[in-house]
């Protein structure tokens, strides 16, 4: 481990905590009772599922997609789009089996797929395609409702996307980026309502919904009517198991077949256990931090020399070491994810406690500060400790307050956090989706915003040319990194774990994509 890891050993590399103790003493009584090697009876045709989060029903509910990638994990599952990434494919069609887009770049036309229906039996139709868009109410509902100036049903197949100007990322923004192009049956939701819906929803993917336990599991069942192909596994189940130690133990028992997020010495026992398989996958995730008070003149973050002393301090190559075995991508571009179009390579960060304390001195503080709060998703509470730590050696110091991730998500948009947030934007797009999300002025996740950067956000946008447009992106990105709008940690490598019985498990079949997708091709051994 890199000496820039001081202080306390990263929460749970370390060792089991006392409460992943206590689950853990727990999952291994169960192991005596039932044979230490042998697997807890489960179902020839399912599959069980270990995660990290604790499942939320508004994950069941494209409309409110929040530019975050969970709830991709389940509506790739419940769900269908009318066009979505897919292996071999960013722009996939899906329930549309063709786009057009005009020559003039102002209308989009989508033909349904014959034999496209919901889980009801119900068809797919422009109607169900029409009012998803028009209830969307997700991150860039604005942006959308801005650029989008009428959806139109042309006939039983046909739908037309009217744009008032060309917009170059209208594909993007509508199939990737956001929840709106994924389609809910409007004849059902306008009987069940909003809240019936998310108690029972109806969606037109490879699995049906059979029963919601919050904060327990999720069931869903294959839907053999889906277009694509019918799944191979009958019965999907997502146990929530928020401690790593514990899905570890699971899995090792045979309790559960993959397991997600499994870091630092948990991960490496996982690649040394017989039976079971590391999946690691780095994916479009770049964790950073969030400095939400750098516009306000008297917080020490207005001064650039106090956010580049915290970048600094960052051992990233230690903290990739000590947690992700390695793997993750140590780039230095905070929110656009290498691999991303448009995305700009910068220099790699740097590592240098010594320069940190010395910018924190002529910045006023030679004896450092006291930075409050750190806010971070409690899933990457572990991130958040070792980064606390490295903070600490320079002089800054704060105070962990990991959330779940719900929460996080929901308070982080609203604007409810100062001092520092821990920030992981994992969601679908390009280099101008990500920014439009965290960079600039009214994004869901910006706290504040440059002029410069927001009217080169504005030029791009308009901009048909893509050598031009792509210049203007990595004129943006090179001034977020110069300022230090945010202090890079890595791009992440997802960390999971699949047992004996699973065949085609689909991690990485869908680039950057950090679950098992598409479900309908996951196998179990032997079918």
């Amino acid at each position: 481990m890199s000496s820039g890891l001081v202080g306390r050993e990263p929460y749970p590399a370390g060792g089991i905590s006392m409460i992943g103790r206590r689950d853990f003493l727990v999952a291994t009584g169960l192991g005596l009772m039932t044979g230490a090697h042998a697997a807890v009876a489960a179902s020839p045709d399912q599959l069980t599922w270990g995660v990290h989060v604790s499942l939320a029903p508004t994950w069941f509910e494209p409309a409110e997609a929040s530019g975050i990638i969970t709830p991709f994990m389940v509506f790739y599952a419940l769900h269908d789009a009318m066009v979505k990434p897919m292996p071999g494919s960013a722009l996939a069609p899906c329930l549309a089996e063709s786009v057009k887009a005009s020559e003039d770049g102002r209308s989009y036309e989508f033909v349904i797929r014959e034999g496209a229906k919901f889980h009801n039996g119900d068809p797919v139709t422009p109607t169900d395609v029409k009012f998803s868009f028009e209830r969307y109410r997700g991150i860039a509902h604005g942006l959308l409702q801005e650029r989008v100036a009428a959806v139109e049903a042309l006939d039983a197949h046909r739908v037309r996307f009217q744009l008032k100007e060309p917009w170059p990322d209208f594909l993007t923004f509508y199939a990737t980026a956001t929840g709106s192009g994924w389609i809910v049956p409007k004849a059902y939701l306008e009987k069940v309502g909003d809240d019936g819906f998310k108690k029972a929803p109806i969606g037109a993917g490879p699995y049906k919904f059979v029963s919601f336990t919050p904060g327990v599991e999720l069931i869903l069942e294959a839907f053999d009517g889906y277009w694509r192909k019918k799944p191979a596994v009958k019965r999907l189940v997502f146990k929530v198991i928020p401690d790593e130690s514990t899905r570890l133990a699971a899995l090792k028992l045979g309790e559960i077949d993959v397991a997600y997020s499994v870091r630092g010495e948990l991960a490496e026992q996982l690649r040394k256990t017989p039976g079971l398989a590391l999946k690691p996958a780095v994916v479009q995730a770049p964790f950073c931090l969030y400095f939400p008070d750098q516009w306000d003149e008297k917080s020490p973050w207005h001064d650039v020399r106090v956010r580049k002393a915290a970048s600094l301090a960052i051992d990233c190559n230690g903290i990739n070491e000590a947690l992700t075995l390695g793997y993750s991508e140590v780039t230095g571009n905070s929110i656009v994810p290498k691999g991303y179009d448009f995305y700009w390579q910068p220099p790699a960060p740097e590592y240098d406690p010594k320069k940190a304390k010395q910018l924190l001195a002529e910045a006023g503080f030679p004896r450092g500060f006291d930075a409050g709060t750190y806010f971070c998703d409690a899933s990457y509470a572990n991130i958040g400790e070792s980064v606390v730590d490295n903070l600490l050696a320079a002089g800054i110091r704060c105070k962990l307050r990991p959330v779940e991730r719900a929460a996080f998500i929901k308070e982080f948009g609203e604007k409810k956090y100062k001092n520092i947030i821990q920030a992981g934007p994992g969601a679908f797009g390009n280099a101008a989706t990500r920014i439009e999300a965290h960079l600039v002025k009214g994004g869901v996740f910006s706290y504040g915003s440059y002029p410069d950067i927001d009217a080169l956000y504005q030029q791009q946008a308009a901009e048909l040319d893509r050598a031009r447009r792509e210049a203007i992106l990595f004129k943006i990105q090179q001034l977020m990194v110069e300022r230090t709008i945010y202090a890079p940690i890595w791009q992440l490598a997802f960390i999971n774990g699949i047992g004996s019985r699973v065949g085609e498990s689909s991690f990485g079949r869908i680039p950057l994509f950090p679950y098992t997708s598409p479900y309908e091709d996951i196998t179990l051994k032997g079918t």
